[in-house]
């Protein structure tokens, strides 16, 4: 059978991860299976994979702390599996840098889609990033200017810290200012898959977005949501 890609899959949970493995592996992808966080880092560094499947609750190291640990030097995909219905805890998997998440039970033709997803959206991404050279990779908005290249926002002069989750959300809307951007239009392109009219982790993320960028939650004026249509990014509002 064909090798659609190496993942690495991290799970205490021995069932859960014995038919993880198999059924990825009957479906053409090589697996290695670790069953402590504190042992991630050290099997990234080693070997060459294509995704994460990294659960939240492990012994060792928490998955939040894995996760913020890879990002520290890799960009490799990461989804989270976490038993937890907490919103909480899945905006700061994602604010860590964690590119999706999937909330146990795991349903295996959901994972399927969103790892093949996951690797589908990195090989697009990768080609993007390499046709953009010639497009602008700056954009200034008063005392707003956001670098696509560094990957990196300053407001005021001040530099804001941002995940790679909340940059690229953050770089989608400044590319459009003045526009309102659809939910569906953002989960299309920052995560490749249509809008199912419940998840609401772009709307934290927007709000996490306010609170980084001092904008008022009650009343924001830089990043608006905009009732039944979507986001708006303001562009004269940052002076």
């Amino acid at each position: 059978m064909s090798n659609y890609g190496k993942i690495l899959l991290v799970e205490d949970d021995r069932a859960l991860a014995q038919w993880v493995q198999e059924y990825l592996v009957e479906q053409g992808f090589e697996v290695s299976h670790i069953d402590r966080g504190d042992l991630v880092v050290n099997a990234v560094k080693r070997d060459k994979f294509d995704l994460v499947l990294l659960d939240l609750m492990l012994p060792g190291l928490d998955g939040i702390e894995v996760c913020r640990q890879l990002r520290g030097f890799s960009q490799i995909p990461i989804i989270m599996l976490t038993a937890k219905g907490d919103e909480f805890d899945e905006v700061i998997g994602l604010e860590v840098g964690a590119n999706d998440y999937i909330i146990k039970p795991v349903r295996p033709r959901a994972l399927l889609a969103r790892i093949k997803t996951m690797l589908r959206n990195q090989t697009t991404s990768q080609t993007s990033e390499q046709a953009q050279t010639s497009q602008p990779q700056c954009i200034e908005h008063g005392d707003f200017v956001i670098d696509n290249k560094s990957k990196s926002a300053r407001y005021q002069g001040t530099e804001i810290e941002l995940s790679t989750n909340l940059f690229d959300l953050l770089w989608l809307l400044a590319s459009n200012a003045g526009q309102v951007i659809s939910r569906d239009t953002v989960f299309k392109t920052l995560k490749g898959r249509e809008y199912d009219g419940m998840d609401r982790r772009f709307d934290i993320m927007v709000s996490t977005l306010r609170k980084k960028l001092n904008d008022n939650p009650q009343k924001p004026k830089k990043i608006k949501t905009v009732w039944g249509k979507g986001y708006l990014f303001v562009a004269d509002a940052w002076h």
